[in-house]
């Protein structure tokens, strides 16, 4: 009796390798594997392990090896066609019968996958040869290097319509096939055929094993749609589908991680820049179909958010996906990039170090679920704070998992305690740490907001938005933790680079604006001299021009600065600060972004304030002078944000 080759991945796809085995053997967890004594030997040292990834076990023992049906097989003495039927019942799926119609399916299957095989070395030619020039050079301006085209097996499809399928014509396989795997297009009216991908770059997409099931095209013209992926056909249901999962599944094992990104450039990006456990969804939103697949291969995958307002949109909608499919041990995690980034330029531009700096700050699921409810409003009254209660009540009953649900419950009523002084559903079973001397934990959740530091007060050890760097001088961070949630650097350093810049190419802004500018103190170390020497050298010499300006940074060792801040990229997130901008751009610029230093230095301020009255009244203790600080602090924001919005941000800018 044989089956069809699909069924017997759904199989070994539905049915856990160590659910079964753990039935008859004790396992230990280590990693990705389990461990325990092998069950078909007697032995004192476990020498038996398998692998959920790979979906095999193997005894260094006694050299038994196999699969779920191998090992249900030995350990029930059933024969293959029996061990099937016993999981396919466990896995809730009907057996197939040997009918002439499923043997039909099956070499249906293994002739569309003769066509994707066909169709994508037809595609890699193209590329290759004379009519492919296009697509290579638009490649290696991305930074695409030969071994990745060759690793992913990139391809073109020319601009002429008809060319492929005529080619594949001629090897045999026939428009039937062509438009049963979404290669052709057939006309209702009965017209010629046409091919589905012309004058794109193609990118091949693989199922579990890495069998070419459907492509991904980047158009290279004008089209209505940049990236087009083939229609849903027999081997291909976009929902289901994660592009580079065959690699991701094997790297996933070594590398102990597991990330999701966007778009395909972003997925050969990141694998050659040293990440090679990578994935990404097929431009649609990631389905549970994904979730349930992401988690097969790794326990917590990390899903890699753009910094712009779509990217946290489509980090919320993940989360509202998840929350019901969560189950003990398995979550996700939410990396932030920082704004005007994707994978893709942020590893070509800051390096590797910078991805995983991002990557090792990512979020827990938690923490996103509080930040869902919270990130847009104010809760200063019993009415905002019951219903922030009620909002996130309705996230928690989303989580069908009883225990996990009971686990969130605990830790959202935790930052509750933390952020104003009572719990949502009581008083939470641990007590918060001391911090600060106030007896109550700062939370780390929420994006960063600041970018420059201000001279000033010191901040206590415990407040929120002050970090010591360097020589012992105070910095202004205002955000989450800043020490510990570095992710958002690229962006502070980008803004930095922006205020820089003008500066360097309007010098006269130097004196106009000398007393704001003296407050400030930046973020990073190298910049902060060159700013230091830059004001120094305006307030000396308060005609000089631009070319004089960078003539006497040079002098003093900032060559290397100057172009750093002086580049395109730059100038990107403020095109006010260009050299050819004019000089009231540049004013109405910089009156921006320190009317944004001083809303946000006023923003966290207010919050210390309302964590110091809410602190005060937990304790029991006089609340009159934190109260009044607070309304002190509020009239200040309210100042603030009302010159903030009169102002009409420059072009360019980041706000």
């Amino acid at each position: 009796m044989s089956f069809p080759p699909g069924f017997l991945d759904e199989i070994r796809g539905r049915v856990p390798l160590a659910g079964i085995v753990g039935r008859r053997v004790k396992l230990t967890r280590r990693g990705r594997e389990h461990s325990g004594l092998c069950p078909f030997h007697n032995e004192k040292t476990p020498s038996f392990t398998l692998n959920e990834d790979k979906g095999f076990y193997h005894c260094f023992g006694c050299g038994a090896h196999g699969d779920v049906i191998g090992f249900v097989m030995q350990t029930e003495s059933l024969s293959f066609p029996e061990a099937v039927e016993r999981l396919a019942g466990e896995a809730g799926l009907d057996v197939p019968r040997p009918t002439p119609e499923a043997r039909a399916a099956a070499e249906r299957q293994a002739t569309l996958l003769e066509a994707m095989e066909a169709a994508a070395k037809w595609f890699e030619q193209q590329l290759s040869g004379a009519t492919g020039a296009q697509a290579r050079a638009y490649l290696d301006g991305r930074g695409l290097d030969p071994e990745s085209i060759s690793a992913f097996r990139l391809g073109f499809a020319p601009d002429r319509r008809g060319l492929m399928r005529g080619a594949l014509n001629a090897r045999g396989i026939d428009d039937r096939r062509l438009a049963e795997t979404g290669l052709i297009k057939v006309p209702e009216d009965g017209g010629e055929p046409r091919d589905y991908f012309f004058n794109r770059i193609v990118f091949p997409i693989g199922d579990r094993r890495g069998r070419i099931i459907a492509f991904g095209g980047r158009a290279l013209g004008d089209s209505p749609a940049k990236y087009l992926n083939s229609p849903d056909t027999p081997l291909f249901h976009k929902g289901r589908t994660l592009y580079n999962l065959a690699r991701a599944r094997l790297a996933t094992h070594d590398t102990g991680e597991l990330i999701v990104v966007e778009g395909y450039m972003d997925v050969i990006a990141l694998a050659a820049a040293g990440f090679p456990a990578v994935v990404a969804p097929l431009g649609t939103a990631v389905t549970a179909d994904q979730i349930s697949e992401l988690w097969r291969l790794n326990d917590e995958p990390v899903i890699c958010l753009d910094g712009d307002a779509a990217g946290q949109r489509a980090g919320l909608r993940v989360a509202e996906r998840a929350l019901p499919l969560l189950r003990p041990g398995q979550s996700l995690r939410f990396a932030t990039l920082p704004k005007g980034e994707d994978p893709d330029s942020l590893v070509r531009g800051a390096g590797p170090p910078m991805m995983r700096r991002v990557l090792k700050a990512a979020r827990p699921l938690v923490e996103l679920v509080w930040s869902m409810e919270t990130v847009s409003g104010r809760f200063d009254t019993p009415e905002r704070q019951a219903g922030l209660i009620q909002a996130l009540d309705g996230r928690l009953r989303a989580i069908g998992d009883a225990d996990v649900q009971k686990a969130y419950r605990e830790a959202l009523n935790q930052r509750f305690f933390d952020t104003f002084g009572f719990g949502a559903w009581g008083r939470p079973s641990r007590s918060a740490p001391d911090r600060g001397g106030r007896g109550r934990r700062e939370p780390r959740y929420g994006p960063a907001r600041g970018s420059f530091g201000f001279k000033g007060r010191p901040g206590k050890p415990g407040n929120k938005g002050f970090r010591r760097q360097g020589e012992g001088r105070e910095r202004w961070a205002s955000g989450t933790d800043a020490a510990a949630h570095q992710a958002p650097d690229l962006l502070l350093r980008r803004q930095e680079q922006v205020l820089l810049a003008t500066l360097v190419n309007h010098p006269e802004l130097i004196v106009e604006y000398a007393e704001h500018l003296a407050e400030l103190i930046l973020l990073s170390g190298a910049l902060d001299r060159l700013f230091q020497a830059a004001l120094e050298i305006g307030s000396r010499e308060p005609d000089l021009d631009s070319d004089a300006m960078k003539c006497h940074l040079t002098e003093q060792g900032f060559a290397a600065n100057l172009g750093e801040i002086l580049h395109a990229r730059v100038y990107v997130h403020g095109g006010f600060a260009r050299p050819d901008g004019s000089l009231e751009d540049a004013r109405t610029g910089i009156l921006h972004i320190l009317e944004g230093y001083r809303r946000q230095r006023a923003e966290t301020e207010t919050d210390m304030a309302g964590r110091d009255l809410a602190a005060a009244m937990a304790e029991g203790a006089e609340s009159e002078d934190a109260l009044a600080k607070l309304e002190a602090k509020q009239r200040q924001l309210k100042e603030s944000d009302e010159r903030w919005f009169e102002l009409d941000p420059p072009d360019g800018v980041d706000t």
